[in-house]
């Protein structure tokens, strides 16, 4: 396997890597430098906590407001308004504004005028579960443009963007699960999320009833972009199997991974699929 040059930054409150392989390595770290840039602006366009992001503007607009967003924001509000109604609204923007007790925010897109229009005042709109997933989709195309095929983005541990493999490898390596268990495989040009209550506690919010997700322990998605995987994995947390493996088979490329009570591994769609590695 060829050499692998690595780099880190911090964003969002927490630690991104670009791993770049078959590189030369100066020539890798100016390509992970651009890329890493665009989570710095990602941050600074969707963050709920900065007074001059889109987001906080956003939730500052009167009843039927309107208002112009730069093409990262618009795109990333249409990904997610998808893949709302792919999970029937287990996924949504929204769900922090229906955990604080406001009114589900009502906002549609004018796909021609890049525009937003809101439904009703504090139009609360949170990016926390498909923002870091998206950045790492605008990070990879910042790579492309340096001709870097082979990568793995990672954002925080539970996003994740792997491109080409590695020289002289099946994919890049990863793993699911603990103890007896767990399940390592090998990814390659695909998005993949996790979720769960271990590190951030209850803090998912299922925005179709207000109340904490209960139907897994923890979960993980496989999709065509990280920002979907970002989205799905959060919203299997609020899905029961059936459903979940509905979705999937809308997919060749998406997949789930849940966690029982008891620790089993259940999966689903592309996730059976992966080729399984030996000694990660």
């Amino acid at each position: 396997m060829s050499d692998i040059s690595v780099f880190s930054h911090h964003a969002m409150t927490t630690n991104w890597e670009v791993r770049i392989a078959g590189e030369d390595p100066g020539y890798a770290e100016q390509a992970a430098a651009a890329a890493f840039q665009w989570a710095d602006r990602i941050e600074a366009l969707l963050s709920r906590f900065r007074e001059e992001s889109e987001f906080s503007a956003i939730s500052r607009l009167a009843p039927g407001g309107k208002l112009k967003l730069s093409e990262p924001v618009f795109s990333c509000l249409a990904l997610a308004r998808e893949c709302e109604d792919l999970t029937g609204g287990a996924f949504s923007l929204g769900a922090t504004a229906i955990r604080q007790g406001l009114p589900p925010p009502a906002w549609s897109l004018d796909h021609s005028a890049h525009e937003i229009t809101v439904g009703a005042a504090n139009c609360l709109l949170d990016a926390g579960a498909i923002g870091k997933g998206f950045a790492l989709d605008r990070m990879a195309e910042e790579l492309a443009d340096w001709e870097v095929a082979s990568f793995l983005l990672v954002s925080g541990g539970s996003s994740v963007l792997a491109g080409d493999p590695p020289p002289g490898a099946p994919g890049w390596k990863a793993g699911i699960g603990d103890g007896p268990h767990r399940r390592e495989f090998f990814l390659c040009r695909a998005g993949f999320g996790a979720s769960g209550f271990a590190v951030k506690g209850d803090h998912i919010t299922d925005p179709r009833t207000g109340n904490p997700a209960t139907f897994h322990v923890r979960t993980w998605a496989l999709a065509r972009s990280a920002a979907q995987a970002d989205a799905l994995s959060t919203a299997w947390m609020c899905l029961p199997s059936s459903q979940i493996q509905d979705i999937c088979g809308s997919d060749s490329l998406r997949g789930a991974a849940l966690l029982s009570d008891e620790g089993k591994l259940i999966l689903f769609g592309a996730m059976k699929n992966l080729p399984h590695a030996q000694n990660c």
